[in-house]
């Protein structure tokens, strides 16, 4: 991974994000490494140095290299394992909730998802082929995800029929987009005001 001023000198066994068995505790470690990576993102830009991103996880500048040698494979596990975060709260949601409100809460989960994910946004949209795998990643999960929380709305008459996944996918992302974030409290308005337009026709057959 370069920044012009680490050296990744110990870059061995590298992951590259592909799927592996890890044990509990290193699961853990990467976890944090994950999440740390991401806020130093969000701050710093996709090109803060590898050792801010190590002392805000509490691991070595080694670890991180060791898992991730290039900074593409450190950002495209960054971006997966939020999509996995995000898809995967839909089932303790569905547990949880009622199938509206499980629906209205997943909704504001994407679009924290989507605005976390802005400060990925220059390596991203940068054309790098190392990228090109992500939006079908995204899609394989997400609307699998929204679709199960959907149709459960729609059979108990919380939402109308006339709307797929990724349809309402796109629509939550563009209000995420609006305003570059400068005021999340707006943007969960506007994602609670297209939940509710889904309320509008709910329970018509045909």
């Amino acid at each position: 991974m370069t920044d012009g001023t680490d050296s990744p000198g110990e870059a061995r066994e590298a992951d590259s994000g592909h799927d592996r068995p890890v044990r509990a505790d290193a699961r853990r470690n990467l976890d944090l490494l994950l999440k740390a990576a991401l806020d130093v993102f969000a701050t710093s830009g996709v090109d803060a140095p590898v050792r801010e991103i190590a002392e805000k996880a509490g691991v070595g500048v080694g670890t991180v290299y060791r898992h991730f040698p290039q900074r593409s494979d450190l950002i495209k596990a960054v971006v997966r394992n939020e999509v996995d975060a995000c898809a995967d709260a839909a089932v303790s949601l569905a547990a949880e909730h009622e199938p509206g409100e499980a629906l209205s809460r997943w909704m504001q989960r994407f679009a924290d998802f989507i605005m976390a994910k802005r400060g990925l946004a220059a390596a991203l949209h940068s054309g790098d082929p190392a990228y090109q795998a992500l939006p079908l990643y995204f899609e394989k999960h997400m609307i699998p995800a929204l679709q199960g929380l959907l149709d459960r709305a729609v059979a108990a008459g919380a939402a109308r029929g006339d709307v797929e996944a990724n349809e309402l996918l796109r629509a939550g992302a563009q209000l995420s987009n609006l305003g570059q974030g400068d005021d999340p409290a707006a943007t969960r308005r506007m994602i609670a005001l297209l939940v509710d337009g889904l309320r509008y026709g709910a329970g018509v057959k045909g």
